[in-house]
């Protein structure tokens, strides 16, 4: 009995051997390689072209009829952007923009383009930049064997990428009769300290094109709230709906200048930004003559006042008042007793003073009345007595 258990081990044993040696060797070497890249972290996300071709792209140049174009700095450190840098290291099926972007760089999934001197993007054949480069340019270590190149999860400077410039478009288009904005480039930034030196220095690693980009962030989602923890957006939806906050600090303008370029200092520089950015809204504002509701509450507020003031002898206010907009009474009351206090004591006084002159006119009048009448009974006496 014995004797048939180990029999049948071994059959068992021989059988399970063949079936691994069976196994074609291509199928070996791409399961081995999908565990490599899995085990490193790689984002494996592969979109075919037909897909991108189908994917909704930004609005061009030449199909829009006003357009403004402006660069931003994403301070990572900000509330409002920390969604794009945590978690630092790749966390269960969470990783940060940088993370996913320098995956699918290193995969071939997307194109880098060199960061020029004047800080514009040129998404052209010759600023290609290669995977190499990028590792070789920004010291990060990686291992090559077998004409593969493998990099730890730790060695990917997602951590020293604590900002990131955009291009933003702003646009109207008459033929639809839309205003929109759109996301066109994105560039990360390295913050790095040298050897020996406390002091950081910004390096701008290379462009990538939205347009380029988009399909692949519609597969990736982010978690925005530390109060619901459902990842319900992806990094396309928060760029699209404008989740992040930045400062411009360069314009497209004919003279090719940043800000700090032709701004005298600091000072003058934020003075641009806020000039920059009411230009921006004011277009917006003023493109089908629209008004926010806190200036339509405070026309309707002015406007009431004026019918207070206007109708303010001899008509009940209130009932005036609530006609033009009675949900705010008490803040149009209070701006009346504030502004026009003392025209309303000053009408009271002018109404006694009138009043107290009729008065005393009628007083007068009555009394001249008394003197010619009794002048005139008196001289009736006179009379009577001498005809007797």
């Amino acid at each position: 009995m014995q004797y048939i258990c180990k029999l049948f081990v071994i059959v068992a044993l021989l059988f399970v051997a063949e079936n691994a040696v069976s196994q074609p060797p291509a199928r070996q070497k791409e399961q081995a390689n999908k565990e490599k890249r899995a085990a490193a972290g790689f984002a494996n996300v592969k979109l075919s072209e037909r897909a991108k071709s189908q994917f909704p792209t930004t609005v061009a140049p030449q199909e829009v009829d006003w357009r403004r174009d402006v660069y931003r700095s994403l301070d990572l450190k900000d509330e409002k952007n920390a969604s794009l840098y945590y978690p630092v290291e790749p966390l269960a099926n969470r990783m940060n923009l940088f993370t996913y972007l320098f995956h699918n760089i290193m995969n071939g999934n997307i194109t880098a383009y060199s960061y020029n001197l004047d800080g514009y993007e040129q998404f052209t054949e010759e600023n290609i930049l290669k995977p190499m480069d990028i590792l070789e340019n920004y010291r990060i270590y990686f291992e090559q064997k077998d004409g593969e190149i493998r990099i730890g999860k730790s060695d990917i400077p997602s951590a020293e990428v604590l900002s990131y410039y955009i291009k933003e478009s702003h646009f109207y288009d008459q033929r639809t009769g839309t205003y929109g904005k759109r996301v066109l480039a994105i560039c990360p930034v390295l913050h790095r300290a040298e050897e020996f030196s406390s002091e950081v220095t910004k390096y701008p690693m290379f462009w990538l094109d939205y347009n380029e980009i988009a399909p692949l962030l519609t597969q990736h989602h982010v978690m925005t709230s530390s109060l619901n923890n459902v990842t319900t957006m992806t990094f396309d939806d928060y760029f699209k709906k404008t989740c992040y906050e930045g400062e411009i600090y360069k314009t497209v303008n004919t003279r090719n200048l940043a800000l700090a370029q032709y701004c005298k200092d600091s000072t003058e520089v934020r003075k641009e930004q806020k000039k920059i950015e009411k230009q921006l809204s004011d277009f917006h504002t003023n493109l089908w003559n629209t008004k926010t509701v806190a200036e339509i509450e405070q026309d309707s507020i002015d406007a009431a006042a004026k019918v207070i003031k206007d109708s303010i002898e001899g008509t009940e206010p209130e009932k005036e008042v609530k006609k033009s907009g009675g949900s705010i009474w008490k803040r149009i009351a209070g701006k009346f007793n504030k502004d026009d206090g003392n025209t309303v004591e000053k009408k009271k006084e002018q109404d006694s003073a009138t009043s107290g002159n009729d008065n005393k006119e009628k007083s007068v009048g009555k009394k001249e009345k008394k003197s010619k009448s009794s002048n005139r009974s008196s001289a009736r006496v006179s009379v009577r007595r001498t005809r007797r």
